[in-house]
């Protein structure tokens, strides 16, 4: 790590209000042009503090940057984690104001439910198959707050992943009933398909990013718990949404997730 904790409280408050104003600020590294990956977990970990003591329930954890198409838009290749609370949760088929994000874009995963805790450093498929109460479809709604959707790996990790809202529905399923190497994905936009794809995109399988993010935790001294909800990253590239989109996106076993952005 390069920053000082004075940095990294100082860092988390100004992405904290980005977030919650919804406006643009510098890439971290600008300032801090050393800054690492540890780093930005750093200030990740502080923002989450301030989230939860401002009355925000952790609910589980996501890990983005998963499938070749996202590593390719975004020009990362390595995937991260961010955290989930209660407060970015919307129901199926609801509305999401627009307005409260600066460039929302959407991405379809399949999301876990764990009913045990996970542990690494070597925590594998098998294990997190194990471990699964049931999978989901979701839908996530990421909206960076740095300029033009452009960022570097410690900026987009302090920035906690461009974590935003998400949505899950559809048809909750058992691992055992799935082969979820092979799961079809389809998004659409006011009636027209925008994005297709496979989830064997996602590290090959959903299953080994969640043991990915696992073995992430566990470099930060953290577990998964059990009860999580996480999501496993986006199948295809992010979607750009605007006000008067309707949103539908359609997995094969698993069923769809539908919302409108006003």
């Amino acid at each position: 790590m390069t920053l000082q904790k004075e940095d990294i409280i100082r860092l988390a408050e100004r992405v904290a209000e980005a977030q919650t104003t919804a406006h643009v600020i510098p890439l971290l590294t600008e300032e801090f042009p050393a800054m690492t990956v540890a780093d930005g977990y750093a200030v990740q970990q502080e923002l989450r503090r301030g989230w939860v003591v401002r009355g925000n329930r952790l609910i589980g954890w996501k890990i983005g940057l998963t499938s070749k198409a996202k590593m390719q838009q975004m020009n990362v290749y390595e995937p991260a984690i961010g955290f989930l609370t209660h407060d970015m949760a919307r129901p199926e088929n609801s509305t999401i104001v627009a307005a409260g994000m600066i460039h929302p874009r959407v991405e379809c995963e399949v999301a876990f439910v764990t009913r045990q805790a996970l542990r690494g450093p070597d925590c594998n498929r098998a294990q997190v198959l194990a471990a699964t109460d049931f999978v989901l479809p979701a839908v996530e709604v990421i909206d960076s707050r740095y300029a033009a959707y452009k960022f570097d790996l410690p900026s987009v990790i302090a920035d906690n992943s461009s974590s935003a809202r998400f949505v899950a529905g559809g048809r909750a399923r058992n691992t055992s009933d799935l082969d979820l190497r092979t799961l079809g994905v389809v998004i659409e936009i006011n009636g027209e398909i925008v994005a297709t794809g496979a989830s064997a995109a996602v590290l090959d399988h959903p299953a080994e990013a969640i043991a990915r993010l696992v073995n992430i935790l566990h470099a930060q001294g953290e577990e998964l718990a059990a009860g999580s909800f996480v999501m496993s990253g986006g199948i295809t590239e992010a979607i750009p949404v605007k006000a008067g989109d309707h949103v539908t996106a359609r997995f094969q076993e698993l069923g769809s997730v539908s919302m409108r952005f006003i």
